[in-house]
């Protein structure tokens, strides 16, 4: 693990075919008719957990994850209930695990969740207060 911890560019290369996956089925092309898939995209990251990912590269995914949904939410107006729900689920077990991580770590991964926070207010259905409370909750 300390060699990994010491090379941050190779962590994101292991990444890097899982994001690819996350950002294609939370972030479809739409004009080329592609739809969205929760299921596809958190399979990525039940992979790379089966695969014995490390703790913060998991982390870093379920981030990713928030990210790319609420992005795509943002600027496509996905109105999804499930996807909303799938989201928020995913925000809390990210917060949970990034609480567990050393602090310079947790800090960056927590001020990455505040951000999809933020745009989620934007969505309705409670989904940003929903994170309201779970950032105010595991935090």
């Amino acid at each position: 693990m300390a060699a990994i911890q010491s090379l941050p560019g190779l962590v994101e290369d292991v990444l890097e075919p899982y994001k690819k996956t996350i950002d294609r089925w939370l972030w479809p092309d739409v004009l080329r008719k592609q739809d969205t898939s929760i299921s596809k995209a958190k399979q990525a990251i039940s992979d790379y957990k089966k695969a014995g990912g490390e703790p913060e590269g998991l982390a870093e995914l379920m981030v990713f994850y928030c990210e790319r949904a609420a992005g795509f939410c943002s600027d496509i107006v996905n109105e999804d209930e499930g996807y909303f729900n799938a989201l928020v689920r995913t925000f809390e077990r990210a917060l949970k695990l990034a609480n567990t991580l050393p602090a310079p770590g947790r800090a960056g991964l927590v001020t990455r969740l505040d951000a999809v926070r933020r745009i989620s207010h934007k969505f309705g259905y409670g989904v940003g207060d929903d994170m309201d409370f779970l950032l105010s909750k595991h935090t």
